[in-house]
């Protein structure tokens, strides 16, 4: 006798299925779950591509041409002209070390002053919610506005910084920013003053995610404060902390508005960070090909940092 298995009588395969065949059983039908995923990401590619990506690529080529300001001027290609001429530029090199003192130092700075503050607003305190919307004040405002207000209040005359200093009955006559050995520190000042509340909500958001069953446990083992601070809280943040670090440190490092209006890089060149030597070589001399390559440079350097950071990050979701 012939047994003819249909539908409901064959065997059904039970064994695993491979990657390949978990993909194809996913997407359906042959290259439709592709198509529809390309659909999905095509509207928020073009604006990336076309205002990101694009005018990254075109610096980079500028980079290597003889650019100019200028109507009818003729532009060609010159090869690593533009990177020869700049390897022995001392007025940028410096201008780089600048950058680096500026993005460091407002990094650190603002770090610690951020968990000091998240500490604070994670407390137990009347009014925290008050406190901690005074906190974003400077989030919301523009880096052309802070600039203007700190001008105003870092006036040698009539600001009221060194007002206060006479009433105290000190010297009051500082020209905060126009003076060779306080500029750049007045600068980093305000540049931690300004990126403080990003870094204190993120620190904040972390610090309400660390289990209170650790603190709890710690307290048992007779852990104090800074004990369980140290061996509690830093090692819980620390994934967050190397990325906020990271991120501020490329978001200081590329500043160029607050640090315009506060000193266009003055005096004498002591906060002359690379952007502005880059914005001036293009706007003020016009030398649109030797500024790009100048921003190639900046580029790499922004790149080794955002590989730390990617870095970090794959490392923490392993882990």
């Amino acid at each position: 006798m012939t047994t003819t298995l249909t539908s409901r009588t064959r065997p059904v395969d039970s064994r695993p299925l491979n990657l390949k065949q978990k993909r194809k059983r996913a997407s359906g039908a042959p290259g439709q779950g592709g198509r529809e995923a390309w659909l999905l990401v095509l509207p928020a590619m073009i604006p990336v591509v076309l205002f990101s990506v694009y005018p990254l690529v075109q610096g980079i080529l500028l980079g290597f041409t003889d650019a100019k300001a200028g109507l009818g001027v003729v532009t060609s290609f010159n090869g690593v002209d533009n990177y020869v001429r700049l390897a022995s530029n001392e007025l940028f090199w410096n201008s780089f070390r600048i950058g680096l003192i500026w993005a460091f130092s407002v990094t650190i700075l603002q770090f610690l002053a951020s968990l000091g503050l998240a500490l604070l607003l994670n407390l137990d305190l009347k009014l925290r919610w008050l406190a901690r919307t005074l906190a974003l004040v400077p989030w919301a405002m523009p880096p052309v506005v802070i600039a203007i207000m700190w001008r105003l209040m870092l006036n040698p005359n009539s600001g009221p910084i060194n007002q206060s200093l006479r009433a105290l009955g000190l010297p009051g006559d500082v020209n905060w920013l126009g003076d060779f050995s306080t500029a750049l520190p007045a600068v980093i000042i305000v540049g931690v003053w300004a990126g403080m509340p990003q870094t204190t909500i993120t620190l904040l958001a972390g610090l309400q995610n660390v289990p209170t069953e650790l603190h709890e446990a710690a307290s048992i083992d007779g852990a104090g404060v800074l004990q369980r601070f140290w061996h509690v809280t830093l090692p819980a943040l620390r994934p967050i902390i190397v990325a906020i670090t990271t991120l501020d440190l490329i978001w200081n490092f590329n500043s160029f508005a607050l640090v315009f209006v506060l000193t266009a890089g003055g005096p004498g060149g002591q906060t002359m960070l690379p952007m502005l030597f880059a914005y001036n070589e293009a706007f003020r001399y016009g030398n649109f090909g030797y500024a790009a390559a100048m921003g190639n440079v900046m580029v790499i350097v922004i790149a080794v940092f955002l590989f730390v950071y990617l870095r970090s990050q794959a490392r923490s979701r392993l882990s």
